[in-house]
C-alpha cells in the first residue's frame, strides 16, 4: 500500500510517499481502506512540533521521538470502508463505511490501517461524504471537550471564541450555539462572513479592534490558537468567568492550581479523550442540522507534504482533507 512516511524532523518535503506492507488485521481488528484523512496541528506537532508552546517543547520530544520520529505514518482522522474483520469482531461487517480516530497511534495518512472494533470508530452515514466525515473526530472532540466539558456553556452564557475560523473554532461556534449560549469570535475579516454563518452573533476582526478593551465582559473566553494570555484578558471576564485555553504553557498550568484555589475568574484548559460516544453525537448534530463540518481545501494523499505547508501558515478556515485514491494494486 501507498503511506506518508516521517523518518526525521525537518521541513514538510522530509514527507515521502512509500509502498509498504498492507496491514492484516487481527482477530479483535479491522481493515479500514481509507478514503480520506487530515492533516491537523496535532501531525504538525508530531511531525516538527510547530504550535508545540516553548515551555513543553522537550517532553513534546520524548512523547514523539527524542531524536527520530517514533510514528513514521501519521494522520489522526480517517473515515473508510471496513474491508477485513477480524473473527472476534462483531460491530462490523465487510462493507460497512465508518470513520473515527487511531488517536495517538496515528497511522491514517496512508492506504489501509487496522483499528480495534472496541476503538474511536464509528458507522459513516450514507448522507455524508467520507471527507465530511474524516473532518470530524479530533477538532469536533476538542472543540466539545472545551465547551461542554470544562466550559459546561448553557443558555444565555456569552461567550468569546479567539480563533473561531479554524478547524477547532468553527465546531465550537456551533457548538456554543447549539447550547444557548451568546457567541463571538475573533477571526479576520476575510473569515467573518463564514463564521457568521455559523452561528456567532457577533464577529470581531482580530487586525481592528481589540477586544480586550470594548468593554465587554464574557462568561468564557476561548483561546483556540494560543495567541493571548489570561493576564491579557482577565479584565474581559466576568467575575467567575472562565478562560478555556487550547495551548496552555507551563506557567499558565501553575496559574490553573491557583485560579482553582482561590475561587473567581478560573483558567481550564486540558487534553480532550475520543470516544465513540461522541462521534455518535456528533452525528445526531449533523442530522438534525445544528452542526456541520467546514472544509478549508482538499490534497490528494500525494500532496500530503503541500497540506502540511499549508497548515503550517496558521491560517486555514476549518480542515484540510487529504483524499486517498485507490487502484487494484492497492
Amino acid at each position: 500500500m501507498k503511506a506518508i512516511f516521517h523518518t526525521k524532523y525537518g521541513p514538510a518535503d522530509e514527507l515521502q510517499l512509500k509502498e509498504v506492507e498492507k496491514p492484516s488485521p487481527r482477530d479483535n481488528e479491522v481493515l479500514i481502506r481509507i478514503h480520506a484523512t487530515t492533516v491537523t496541528t496535532t501531525d504538525c506537532n508530531a511531525r516538527n512540533f510547530t504550535f508545540v508552546p516553548k515551555s513543553f517543547a522537550f517532553p513534546a520530544r520524548l512523547m514523539f521521538g527524542l531524536r527520530k520520529p517514533k510514528k513514521n505514518i501519521l494522520g489522526i482522522d480517517l473515515a473508510g470502508e471496513i474491508e477485513a474483520a477480524g473473527k472476534n469482531v462483531k460491530l462490523f461487517k465487510e462493507g460497512d463505511q465508518v470513520f473515527g480516530s487511531p488517536g495517538a497511534g496515528f497511522g491514517a495518512h496512508a492506504e489501509y490501517i487496522c483499528m480495534p472494533e472496541k476503538g474511536v470508530l464509528a458507522k459513516k452515514p450514507a448522507s455524508m461524504t467520507y471527507e465530511q466525515a474524516a473532518a470530524v473526530p479530533l477538532a469536533g472532540n476538542t472543540a466539545l471537550f472545551f465547551i461542554r466539558d470544562l466550559g459546561k456553556i448553557r443558555a444565555g452564557q456569552k461567550i468569546l471564541i479567539h480563533g473561531a475560523s479554524g478547524a477547532i473554532g468553527t465546531y465550537a461556534v456551533q457548538l456554543a450555539r447549539y447550547y444557548g449560549a451568546e457567541v463571538t469570535g475573533v477571526c479576520s475579516a476575510a473569515n467573518a462572513e463564514m463564521v457568521k454563518s455559523l452561528g456567532a452573533d457577533k464577529v470581531i476582526d482580530y487586525a481592528k479592534e481589540d477586544f480586550t478593551k470594548n468593554g465587554e465582559a464574557y462568561d468564557v473566553i476561548f483561546d483556540v490558537v494560543g495567541k493571548i494570555r489570561f493576564s491579557q484578558c482577565k479584565g474581559s471576564l466576568k467575575q467567575k468567568g472562565i478562560y478555556l485555553e487550547n495551548m496552555l504553557e507551563l506557567q499558565d498550568m501553575l496559574k490553573m492550581l491557583w485560579t482553582a484555589i482561590v475561587g473567581g475568574r478560573k483558567i481550564k484548559g486540558g487534553v480532550s479523550i475520543e470516544s465513540v460516544e461522541n462521534l455518535n453525537f456528533f452525528l445526531e448534530l449533523i442530522a438534525s442540522g445544528n452542526l456541520k463540518p467546514v472544509i478549508d481545501r482538499c490534497y490528494p494523499l500525494e500532496q500530503t507534504a503541500e497540506a502540511f505547508k499549508y497548515v503550517e501558515q496558521g491560517h486555514k478556515k476549518g480542515t484540510v482533507v487529504i483524499t486517498v485514491a485507490h487502484n487494484s494494486k492497492t
